[in-house]
């Protein structure tokens, strides 16, 4: 695991930390892990498989469509590339 040195943290922004930490019943340290874990983890990926979805309602596609595009579609496989 990595370590963090944070360094001219304000003496109101220690004390907070420090009460918080004691209302959680943790060390400051593991206080800050969890402060930076939740923040940092809250933050929703895009999902291809969803966002592919999410398009398709707001155009309405519909089956028929994709069997459309299943038809048109190219069946090629791609070469790969080259660097020479």
């Amino acid at each position: 695991m990595a370590i963090l040195t944070v360094r001219n943290v304000p003496d109101e922004v220690h004390r907070a930390l420090r009460m918080r930490a004691a209302a959680h019943g943790h060390s400051m340290e593991a206080e800050v892990r969890e402060i930076l874990k939740s923040t940092l983890k809250s933050e929703r990926r895009v999902q291809m498989g969803e966002a592919l979805m999410e398009l398709a309602q707001r155009l309405r596609l519909t089956n028929d469509d994709f069997t459309v595009f299943e038809q048109v579609r190219d069946r090629i496989p791609a070469e790969p590339m080259r660097f020479e």
